[in-house]
């Protein structure tokens, strides 16, 4: 099986220096807007094919391919009246020592190891020299990287040139967004006709789509349209003008095939299951082909259900091959297991290949569970239901006047059980958490011992009440609120706490609600304080 085992890659659009391992099975690409996760992607099909968006790279070089970064350097230098080398893009790709690459292997790569692999240089051409020292005479006027003295090398670690033709690798690229249906159903279509028609079979079938176009021809109504046409006179002096279908050799019936789902011709039916066939005809024309399958946000436009069954299906499409995906789903990110994520952030990458097998397995078989959020933030809570959400929120908005989000903390909803397995991932990816936890009647065992583990983590924090005789977060707040400005705000008349905290715990959410949509303020527990005090 040949795998990526080691991408590099230089000033190649978002990405300014990448230096990126891949596992050899699954990879999951996860990260905001604009960290390179289609860059990446484009670089390993670029690097494989010479192609960016399947057109021949030589005709689609562009300044906007570079990293901006790398050209605002490069025209700073200019306008100091510097003579800078145009930045260059560099695409590496290390691949694992198989028989099938053995030809790819030598030194010819920037770690100078004996590696197999390929490299791609998009670079000043010297050879343009004296033209390029004439053009950057007047620096401020130049706004771009002046492609035209650019050129190609697309060489193996050996130092051999390389062409489509003669590299042993392949990948395919597949983004349902940009595929157009019909190549990929005339593939499938094709094939099914190879596997299941005898040539005589399809000759008689053209036989008859020819005398079905033929007898078309003959229709009183179209026939009446040529007697027209051929009254009048035609622009070829001597020739007469007619309309019919086309019936040449060309025009066959495989071609005017089309695809139907539920008696319903494709461009009709919804955009989810548009996506999804798109995806599987590719994989079933590409992936077959090639040992490397490289697919873009595949849970575009489906629901929970589809998208289920779809990386059911991609999974068993891609047994045996590399498939490296990207992706904004925490279902696709729990689905196939976090040990296979890469976190792209802030230019860096980080894997959760550290994690527990248990912490793996927790969130594979509880899909729902919105990783996601924890893994791309940079500050998040945790509390154990919406009621205690609501709290923090108010609590937040009290202090600052906008809510956590404003300010790019996120307050996730979680169980008291899961807190564990979020520390999990928080710990290896150092994003800066707080824990609002109930003390459940005993501190020291159900928070302190329970936690003891995380102690060590600088970014991680247990916020909890020393109180054992207050229990849950509802008698904490009656604890230190009056009870006339509680039953103000909650809209009741109690005349003591105990009754006013058995209301509470007996209406959590609602209680909670209330309190989150009121103009008054409340007196906040210290716990919660300290834990929207995250910097």
């Amino acid at each position: 099986m040949i795998s990526i085992e080691r991408l590099i890659i230089q000033n190649f659009k978002s990405i300014k220096d990448l230096n990126l391992n891949f596992n050899q099975e699954l990879n999951i690409l996860v990260g905001n807007n604009e960290t390179g996760k289609s860059t990446i992607l484009e670089s390993i099909d670029m690097v494989l094919t010479c192609k960016l968006y399947g057109k021949y790279l030589s005709s689609e070089l562009s300044p906007y391919m570079f990293n901006m970064s790398a050209t605002n350097e490069y025209l700073d230098s200019l306008r100091k009246g510097e003579t800078p080398t145009p930045p260059s893009i560099f695409i590496e790709l290390y691949l694992n020592d198989s028989p099938e690459v053995s030809k790819l292997k030598g030194t010819n790569n920037s770690l100078r190891t004996d590696s197999c692999g390929v490299t791609l240089t998009i670079e000043f051409d010297t050879d343009y020299t004296p033209e390029y020292i004439r053009y950057i005479q007047n620096p401020s006027e130049i706004r771009a990287i002046p492609i035209e003295y650019y050129k190609i090398t697309w060489q193996d670690f050996a130092f051999n040139s390389i062409t489509k033709r003669s590299l042993p690798v392949t990948s395919a690229f597949i983004d349902a967004s940009t595929i157009r249906l019909q190549s990929g159903a005339d593939y499938y279509i094709r094939k099914i006709i190879d596997n299941n028609l005898t040539a005589s079979e399809r000759a008689e079938l053209s036989l008859d789509y020819r005398n079905l176009k033929e007898g078309f021809a003959d229709k009183p109504y179209l026939s009446r349209i040529n007697n027209v046409l051929i009254e009048n006179p035609s622009i070829l002096a001597g020739k007469e003008l007619s309309i019919s279908l086309d019936v040449s050799g060309k025009s066959s019936w495989e071609s005017v095939m089309t695809t139907y789902l539920d008696n319903i011709p494709f461009s009709y039916i919804g955009q989810g299951d548009q996506s999804i066939l798109k995806i599987l005809l590719s994989l079933e024309k590409e992936a077959s082909e090639t040992g490397i399958v490289l697919i873009e946000e595949p849970e575009n436009h489906l629901s929970f259900q589809n998208l289920n069954r779809l990386i059911k299906l991609i999974s068993d499409k891609c047994c045996g091959k590399q498939l490296v995906i990207s992706t904004h789903s925490t279902f696709v990110i729990n689905k196939l297991g976090m040990n296979n994520l890469i976190l792209l952030k802030e230019g860096m990458h980080t894997r959760l290949s550290e994690l527990t097998e248990d912490t793996y397995d927790y969130f594979k078989k509880l899909p729902g569970y919105d990783t996601l959020r924890l893994i791309l933030a940079d500050k998040s809570i945790l509390v154990e239901g919406p009621s205690d959400e609501l709290i923090v929120q108010k609590a937040y908005y009290q202090k600052n006047k906008k809510l956590p989000i404003e300010d790019g903390i996120d307050v996730l909803s979680v169980r008291n059980l899961s807190f564990k397995r979020f520390l999990d991932i928080a710990s290896k990816l150092e994003v800066k958490v707080r824990v609002v936890t109930d003390n459940d009647g005993n501190y020291q065992d159900n928070i302190v011992k329970k936690y003891e583990e995380y102690d060590k983590f600088q970014n991680i924090k247990i916020c909890y009440s020393d109180d054992n005789s207050s229990v849950t977060l509802e008698s904490q707040i009656v604890k230190v609120n009056d009870i006339d400005k509680l039953n103000k705000v909650l809209g009741k008349q109690y005349a003591d706490k105990s009754a006013m905290e058995d209301y509470m715990r007996n209406n959590k959410t609602e209680c909670a609600l209330r309190i989150f949509e009121a103009q008054e303020e409340i007196e906040i527990p210290d716990y919660i304080k300290r834990a929207i005090t995250i910097e």
